[in-house]
């Protein structure tokens, strides 16, 4: 049965926050005025009687696209904001793209026609994720685990570490609706709101050892 997230929030544990970069990204930033995030702002204000004790950040260098070719930029950018952040690590994953023929929607199963498509994937930081969580757990590098995604695909992860480890597993979700899976087994699940994302943003202009930067003018 989840732990409900009262008793979570009663205790002053050692926490460590897993972030699953696009899949936040992709459910509660892409399109909004929020992405220049501050994540350790961000647990603050959730968890707010938790020692944050460390920060992972899983995600992947993007590519220029027709439609952004300053894509890489910005990302890099965001990268240099978040190493403003003492206890925050950023692990990356990586892309994969690959010819492949899919057939098109509509067709006759007795004669279908196939098209070949670039298909890009994010591969890496789920697995990369998972790692860390349970190999951290089995440091006793925490006491709580929150992970900031929706992903279903962790289950497994999220399930040893309450079973088999007896820590607590929270999830901040990105997402308009939970995973129900993970709804079932994480001990708490809890939204991240709009208003949450609003009192976290990093300041306009941040300084770091190799000077003054800015947020993007898009973003």
């Amino acid at each position: 049965m989840a732990v409900a997230a009262s008793a979570f929030y009663g205790s002053p544990m050692k926490t460590n926050i897993y972030v699953d970069g696009f899949n936040f990204y992709y459910g509660a930033l892409k399109g909004t005025p929020y992405k220049w995030l501050n994540i350790a702002k961000l647990c603050q204000y959730l968890l707010p009687n938790n020692q944050i004790h460390k920060i992972k950040y899983f995600t992947a260098r993007v590519g220029a696209r027709p439609n952004d070719p300053i894509k890489p930029f910005k990302q890099q950018a965001y990268f240099r904001a978040l190493k403003t952040i003492p206890n925050l690590e950023i692990i990356l994953g990586h892309f994969l793209t690959q010819k492949c023929l899919l057939p098109l929607a509509g067709q006759p199963p007795n004669n279908p026609k196939y098209v070949k498509v670039m298909k890009t994937e994010e591969k890496g930081s789920d697995v990369n994720l998972a790692v860390h969580l349970i190999n951290d757990g089995h440091k006793h590098d925490y006491e709580a685990a929150v992970l900031i995604t929706n992903d279903s695909d962790l289950l497994e992860a999220v399930r040893i570490v309450r079973e088999e480890l007896h820590l607590t597993v929270g999830i901040l979700n990105p997402h308009k609706k939970p995973s129900q899976v993970l709804l079932q087994h994480a001990s708490f699940i809890k939204p991240i709101r709009k208003g949450a994302l609003t009192a976290s943003q990093f300041p306009p202009t941040l300084t770091d050892g190799d000077g003054v930067f800015y947020k993007p003018i898009s973003w």
